[in-house]
């Protein structure tokens, strides 16, 4: 589903009405604590609601209380929402006092802007709503009455600061952020998933078990992988190469850097331009450090003759590609500007379309499975006529037949999909895929996209079996995302609790004693001789406190020798999950280990 339709469904729901319906409740209660106040706009968000006003000081958390309070007495008392269309005339009239609403009106009177600011196409009404006392400007919908509204099922989470229409020449309003639901029960697990995202925030997390920092001398959204991070990385690569040598893909690797020509070509310059670094002239040749790796693959499909029998060629690379995202745009690891894909671009023929489409496809559904990810949807993103020429590659006939060619696949290989207009790739389209992690927060990873344009651009062809020259199609897939983004998914997927095969570390030996330092560092050498990551830690510290050290690292396993584990040749061995087991073989303890790494077990 598009983000269009997913608005307009969630506008269409109760639990919209409810958030809009608070949103003046709190307004309401807002202005009979400031009197002279202004109010400006309050709408419903995806997880609840906010409004602006402009107050004569700042409010405290014990201003919230009071006005949480009061909207419990004002949804008590059973008020009707009550809809009026005016003129324009009586509107100024009601809100004399109001000059930001005076504002909206004279927009709506125009037919320009709706109450929220929007532009319109069409002139709308003019009308208000009123609840007990309160009225506001505003186009509704609301509930019945402030009865529907549960006492116990909202919340005033917060104070934020914030321009009117988001232009920082204007002045600096105060917007009261809250969220209601349609029960206590509704409202609960959503401060519960608050909180636990607090916790897994990828970003907090990542610094604490030392996998990536950013520093400013090196740049915004240039994260710096540290030695956990650079584990991450390999076993992410080293699971891929795996699954991709099983499927036929050839491995290459191209530079970083490459001449203007080539994304003049591609047709990247005229549609990705604002992504694109801006570029570098040498001796009168401007260079450009790539956003992609296609055009570059593209050459290579190129470098020799192909025939139908060569067919499908299947090319990989996890190259570096570099894009300029807008400051206020990135967000830990999951919007960069520097970020290593799980690249992979796919030649073939239409014939063989669906069958490699699909078989991406059941790359995803096998990584979902190894992840634990129970819940996504893939969407078809297709173009739209208005985009052609502009936003897209002006070729209907090719859009549509491959937007087929996509959808028929699919519904061949029964796999659900939900469609979602203009939010194709330039050349073609594709499948984008939303998954949701352990707490149920939507992240947008994987892709698989069709290529019908670009091809012909670098005069790609192949023999097919009557002798002539073709055109091959391309599809361009990334089922593990970036390294960036899947690991910041994976952080707040696993809580940083990772499975023992991705762990960075998988072993931390703890001696009781300097005495026995020399046999963990023999313990040590013997994991490591078997493929196990482990480190000893033979500080000063307290037998407790290393092995607090280690759980704060996530450590899965912790092997405590002592005296008698260091006679008997044995460990007592502590889980990451807190289950213990004194006085266990090496041997014994090893084999287990390297059964969970080799296949890539969930289980400790």
């Amino acid at each position: 589903m598009s983000q269009p339709e997913k608005r307009e469904r969630y506008e269409d729901s109760h639990l919209y009405r409810i958030r809009h319906s608070a949103a003046h409740i709190m307004a309401q209660a807002v202005m009979e604590m400031f009197p002279d106040g202004k109010v400006t706009i309050g709408p419903p968000v995806e997880d609840g609601f906010y409004y602006d006003f402009d107050l004569p000081r700042n409010l405290t958390p014990e201003d919230l209380e009071q006005i949480e309070k009061r909207m419990r007495q004002i949804i008590a008392g059973k008020f009707e929402f009550e809809k009026k269309v005016v003129p324009a005339d009586e509107a100024r009239k009601i809100f004399k006092d109001q000059p930001y609403k005076i504002e909206l009106i004279e927009g709506l009177e125009k037919g320009g802007f709706d109450e929220y600011g929007n532009p319109l196409k069409v002139k709308p009404e003019i009308s208000i709503y009123q609840q007990d006392t309160f009225v506001d400007l505003c186009r509704g919908p609301h509930v019945q009455n402030t009865k529907e509204l549960k006492p116990d099922a909202f919340k005033l989470m917060s104070v934020a600061g914030a321009y009117w229409r988001g232009d920082e020449h204007n002045k600096m309003l105060q917007r009261i952020y809250g969220t209601a639901w349609e029960s206590k029960k509704d409202l609960d697990d959503y401060l519960w998933r608050l909180e636990e995202a607090k916790k897994r925030d990828h970003r907090k997390l990542g610094k604490e078990l030392e996998i990536f920092i950013f520093e400013d001398e090196v740049g915004p959204g240039l994260p710096l992988w540290l030695p956990n991070g650079g584990v991450m990385i390999e076993e992410l690569e080293k699971l891929a190469k795996e699954m991709e040598e099983k499927a036929g893909y050839l491995r290459v690797r191209t530079p970083n850097l490459t001449k203007e020509d080539l994304f003049i070509r591609s047709g990247h310059l005229p549609y990705y331009a604002e992504s694109m670094y801006p570029p570098m002239e040498l001796e009168g040749v401007k260079y450009y450090v790539k956003p992609m790796n296609c055009p570059m693959h593209h050459k290579i499909f190129a470098s020799k003759g192909r025939s139908y029998r060569d067919l499908p060629i299947r090319l990989a690379e996890y190259g570096t590609c570099y894009r300029y995202e807008k400051s206020g745009e990135l967000f830990g690891l999951m919007r960069v500007r520097s970020m290593q894909m799980n690249d992979a671009h796919i030649y073939c023929s239409e014939e063989q379309f669906e069958q490699e489409f699909l078989g991406v496809v059941d790359l995803y559904i096998k990584y979902f499975k190894l992840f634990g990810i129970e819940k996504y949807v893939m969407r078809l993103s297709l173009h739209s006529k208005e985009g052609l020429g502009k936003k897209y590659v002006d070729n209907e006939r090719l859009w549509i037949k491959t937007e087929e060619m996509v959808r028929r696949a699919m519904t061949n290989g029964n796999v659900p999909f939900v469609e979602a207009e203009d939010e194709a790739a330039f050349y073609g389209p594709k499948i984008d895929v939303q998954v949701w992690s352990a707490i149920g927060r939507e992240f947008s990873l994987m892709t698989n996209q069709v290529d019908f344009a670009v091809p012909a651009r670098f005069d790609l062809k192949f023999t097919n079996k009557e002798g002539n020259d073709e055109v091959p199609l391309c599809i361009h897939r990334a089922p593990l995302s970036t390294h960036e983004r899947m690991i910041g998914f994976l952080i707040e997927h696993y809580a940083g609790n990772f499975p023992v095969w991705l762990s960075p570390e998988h072993v931390r030996v703890i001696p009781i004693t300097d005495g026995q330092n020399e046999y963990a560092q023999s313990i040590v050498q013997q994991l490591r001789d078997n493929g196990i990551r482990v480190s000893a830690d033979i500080s000063a510290q307290r037998m407790n406190a290393k092995i607090r050290a280690a759980q704060l690292m996530k450590v899965p396993y912790m092997l405590v020798v002592g005296e008698n584990e260091m006679k008997a040749n044995q460990v007592s061995l502590r889980v990451r999950d807190g289950s213990q087991q004194n006085n266990i073989a090496l041997s014994e303890f090893i084999a287990r280990a390297k059964d969970r790494i080799v296949k890539r077990s969930a289980e400790l």
